[in-house]
């Protein structure tokens, strides 16, 4: 079974492209993602919505970014950006009670008109560069 556990980070300053509500996003993703077994809204102040499924991390990613845009879609909110996953397996020990534990994966979804740009501002080569590879992931859904 993969976890994610998802942040979200809202690039876009556009009106047609307004935040999101979280439980309607975690039941959202649900209905997208056909490997989603469970999606819960989490009440934290980082991380929003906690995802379970039966999916490689690498699939469910895909499935995650895709998913997110059909969410958008269903509630009529602009589609002209790119909506990106980036995630991490948390290899250590998580804090007791942390939505985030060892083994599962921290997903930041960036929805930005600029992906490159924004990949360059927060320095994702050199923040990925020390971790093994299958540690990280990078899923980007260009602007539909």
């Amino acid at each position: 079974m993969t976890t994610f556990v998802l942040s979200h980070n809202l690039q876009v300053n556009d009106s047609a492209v307004p935040a999101l509500v979280f439980d309607a996003l975690a039941a959202g993703l649900q209905q997208h993602c056909p490997s989603v077994t469970a999606a819960e809204a989490l009440s934290h102040p980082h991380w929003k919505v906690k995802l379970e499924s039966t999916a490689s991390p690498e699939a469910l990613a895909r499935e995650l970014v895709q998913g997110w845009r059909r969410v958008r879609m269903d509630l009529s909110h602009g589609q002209a950006h790119a909506v990106m996953a980036l995630g991490g397996r948390k290899d250590s020990e998580g804090n007791p009670g942390a939505p985030l534990q060892q083994g599962g994966w921290g997903v930041d979804v960036v929805e930005t008109v600029d992906p490159k740009g924004f990949l360059a501002a927060i320095n994702w080569t050199g923040l990925t560069a020390g971790r093994p590879a299958d540690g990280v992931f990078e899923v980007v859904d260009p602007a539909a």
